[in-house]
């Protein structure tokens, strides 16, 4: 018997927020990296603006990220090659037990992003991700992902590498 996959628009942006900190919280743990802060306003408006995509299995929130026009994140200057329309992926999430499995979530979310950006008139997928959580930016790699900066972070703040998928 075979679980159910199913894609959908997010529209509870409690579902989305609990699952990307359980994510964060998860995966800070693993690598011992800060766990970052998000703010629940920001889920719930990027939610209602319809930009949050949701993978369930089984009808059970699995995985998610975020699919916008505009980046996310503080776009470093000159950090990527120019592009005429990019689209940006950020608050990419999967529920921890799923990770631990070694569930396809998290590559099925990239390239559900790769897919709907191109079909919107995008030539680049651009990203931000934590270097510290090797496998997210591996698995990255792996699909076409280029890294092209990396950040020192600090104290309380954790490394950032920025990363780009042509899609022409």
């Amino acid at each position: 018997m075979t679980t159910q996959l199913t894609w959908e628009v997010a529209a509870d942006a409690g579902e989305v927020h609990d699952l990307l900190c359980a994510s964060d919280r998860y995966q800070a743990e693993r690598f011992n990296s800060p766990v970052p802060q998000r703010n629940p306003a920001t889920t719930a408006s990027r939610v209602h603006d319809g930009l949050v995509h949701l993978l369930r299995i089984g009808g059970a929130a699995a995985a998610m990220f975020t699919l916008t026009r505009t980046p996310a994140f503080e776009e470093p200057p000159g950090a990527f090659p120019a592009a005429a329309n990019p689209a940006y992926l950020s608050r990419l999430a999967v529920r921890p037990d799923l990770v631990a499995a070694a569930s396809l979530a998290g590559p099925l979310c990239l390239r559900r992003a790769m897919a709907l950006a191109r079909e919107r008139g995008a030539d680049m997928l651009r990203a931000e991700a934590n270097p510290d959580i090797e496998s997210t930016v591996e698995c990255m790699t792996l699909l076409g992902f280029r890294p092209c900066t990396t950040s020192t972070g600090g104290t309380t703040e954790p490394r950032r590498v920025h990363l780009y998928r042509v899609l022409t």
